[in-house]
């Protein structure tokens, strides 16, 4: 079974979906509200389970009943948390195309990682979201030592990132992501990727580079689909394929993420079974 340790954030989302965003001082009436785990590391780790793979994360959550509510919510991801307050972040979905917006509070107290010997040991691939850098840089210094393939979300520039491109075997970056591949390839990064929202994912590799076309969907839930994309894509080298042809799978996965408004998860598994026939690798 394909293994992949997520290493990040893990948030409680409170989600509502609204006809139309508000306006500054505006009150508006919600057409659905939902509460749930979230964020860039636990929605990646959600997704390798989704897909069939053995899927942990290593996160920071409180000992309260919004961190409890977060770890029962991700069963049957293996979670390794240590204490922090739990991050919250409010989502408004306009609900005609998808379209979110967030508020959070993430990361923003300072965390110590636990022994990583027996998470490391049972992993294939690591992916990290650049949050908690008191997880993010032990776990990725370790893992490049015993050869685990790195892989890194790199949706916005964080000042840990100077410490763990040199790290990174692949980073994957958003379309508003601050530094260009030239740049990221300077760190020692082999494969750098970039999606595009609905136009095809770019990447460049040892002076090579291509496009992949992104599979046409109905968007009805923007949120969380690049962390799909991103657990979809660890989950595809874990499972031994090849860096780049695995951006079309987790182009795939995305799509179907977006096309669901809940219950993504049972969803995406859904797929995986029409698929391929069976959740295991």
């Amino acid at each position: 079974m394909a293994a992949v340790l997520c290493v990040g954030l893990a948030t409680l989302d409170v989600t509502q979906r609204v006809d139309a965003f508000p306006a500054p001082g505006e009150k508006v009436r919600s057409l659905h509200a939902a509460l749930s785990p979230g964020g860039p590391a636990a929605n990646a780790a959600r997704a390798v389970a989704a897909l069939g793979g053995k899927s942990s994360l290593l996160t920071a959550l409180g000992a309260d009943a919004l961190g409890e509510f977060v770890r029962a919510s991700l069963d049957p991801v293996q979670v390794t948390a240590v204490p922090a307050t739990t991050p919250v972040s409010m989502v408004v979905v306009r609900d005609a195309d998808g379209e979110r917006t967030v508020v959070s509070r993430n990361a923003s107290v300072p965390v110590t990682a636990p022994d990583l010997s027996g998470l490391l040991a049972a992993a294939d691939v690591v992916l990290l979201d650049g949050h908690h850098d008191g997880l993010a840089i032990p776990v990725a210094q370790q893992a490049k030592a015993m050869g685990l393939p790195v892989v890194l979300d790199a949706g916005s520039w964080k000042p840990v990132l100077d410490h763990l491109l040199p790290l990174v075997d692949v980073a994957a970056c958003s379309s508003g992501f601050e530094r260009s591949e030239a740049e990221l390839h300077s760190y020692g990064v082999p494969l750098v990727i970039r999606t595009h929202g609905a136009k095809p994912v770019t990447w460049s590799r040892n002076g090579s580079s291509g496009e992949v076309p992104v599979p046409a969907a109905e968007v009805k839930d923007t949120n969380g689909a690049g962390d799909v994309w991103h657990g979809a894509y660890a989950y595809a080298l874990a499972s031994g394929g090849d860096p780049v042809a695995a951006i079309g799978f987790a182009s795939e996965a995305a799509a179907v993420r977006v096309g669901a408004v809940e219950d993504w998860v049972e969803r995406l598994a859904r797929w995986q079974d029409s698929r391929s026939g069976s959740r295991s690798c």
